[in-house]
C-alpha cells in the first residue's frame, strides 16, 4: 500500500502542476496532439520540444477477471525531433472488486518506450510511424480484457479523408505468465470527425487473448473539446463484443500540452 500511495502522489504532481504553470502567450502555444481516449495511437508525434501529458480515469464493470475496477491512467509524451518521440506510461492506482485475492487497492504498471515517424504525410497522405513500449514494473492490479505486455511493438498510420481523420495501429505484445510467453495480436481502427469545436470518434479494436485462448474486442464512442489549443477535455464509453472482454468502460480525461519549450527552436540561416 505505501507503494501504491508514493505511485499516486507522483502521479497526482504530473496530473496537477502543469495545470498551475503560467501561459505563455496563446500564438506562441501549439496545438496538443491527443492519443486519448481512443485505444489507436496517433502517427503524428507531438509538438517538438514541448511535454504533452495524458491523463484521465477509467471504470470498468463485468469482466472473467473483476466484477468492478477504476484506475487512473497518465501517459507523458516528448517529441525530442519531427521523427523520434518518447513515452512514459503509468497506472498509478486502481480499485477492483470482486477479483479474490486482488480486491482493494493496487498498483498498476509502468512503461517507457518510443515512437519513430518512418513516412510523413499530409492531408491524404498517410504518416506512417513505429513505435515500442518496454515494461518496467508489472504492478499487482487486475488485468483489462487486453491483458498486459512486457514487450510491445506497434505500426502506426494516421490519414485524413476529407474531414475524416483516421488511425489504424496493428500491434505485437509478449505476454508473460510464470515460465509461459506467448505472442499477442492487436488490430485498432478509429475514426474521428469534428463537428464544430466538438469532436466525435468511433473505434472497432479486437486482441487475440494467447494466454486463455479467446479474443478480446470492442466498440468505443467518444466526445472530445478544446476550451484552448493546449488542452482537450475528452469523455466516452466501451463496449466489449465478446465473452472475454469486459463488458462496459466508462472514461473521461484530458490531454494538456505544457506551454514552455523545454529548449530553445533551432534557427535557420535564410539566403538573402
Amino acid at each position: 500500500m505505501k507503494r501504491s500511495l508514493r505511485i499516486l502522489l507522483a502521479s497526482l504532481s504530473v496530473f496537477y502542476i502543469p495545470l498551475s504553470c503560467a501561459q505563455n502567450n496563446a500564438n506562441e502555444t501549439p496545438e496538443c496532439n491527443p492519443g486519448r481516449p481512443t485505444v489507436s495511437t496517433p502517427a503524428t508525434l507531438t509538438p517538438v520540444g514541448y511535454l504533452q501529458f495524458e491523463n484521465g480515469g477509467l471504470y470498468a464493470s463485468e469482466s472473467p477477471e473483476f466484477a468492478t475496477r477504476f484506475g487512473i491512467d497518465q501517459v507523458t509524451k516528448l517529441a525530442v525531433n519531427s521523427r523520434l518521440q518518447i513515452l512514459l506510461l503509468s497506472e498509478p492506482l486502481t480499485h477492483s472488486a470482486g477479483a479474490g485475492t486482488s480486491d482493494g487497492y493496487s498498483p498498476g504498471g509502468i512503461d517507457a518506450g518510443f515512437q519513430g515517424v518512418l513516412v510523413h504525410g499530409e492531408g491524404a497522405r498517410p504518416t506512417i510511424s513505429a513505435s515500442y513500449i518496454r515494461q518496467f514494473y508489472g504492478g499487482s492490479a487486475t488485468d483489462l480484457d487486453i491483458g498486459s505486455a512486457t514487450n510491445s511493438m506497434l505500426l502506426l498510420v494516421s490519414t485524413d479523408l476529407g474531414k475524416f481523420h483516421f488511425d489504424i495501429n496493428g500491434i505485437a505484445n509478449e505476454q508473460v505468465e510464470a515460465a509461459v510467453r506467448r505472442a499477442q495480436f492487436g488490430q485498432t481502427l478509429s475514426v474521428s470527425h469534428p463537428i464544430g469545436n466538438v469532436t466525435l470518434a468511433g473505434e472497432f479494436w479486437h486482441f487475440s487473448q494467447p494466454l486463455t485462448h479467446g479474443n478480446a474486442a470492442g466498440n468505443l464512442w467518444a466526445v472530445s473539446y478544446p476550451p484552448k489549443k493546449n488542452l482537450v477535455l475528452d469523455a466516452g464509453f466501451e463496449h466489449g463484443l465478446t465473452g472475454t472482454s469486459t463488458h462496459w468502460e466508462g472514461f473521461a480525461g484530458f490531454t494538456y500540452l505544457l506551454p514552455h519549450r523545454l529548449w530553445r527552436a533551432r534557427k535557420t540561416n535564410r539566403q538573402p
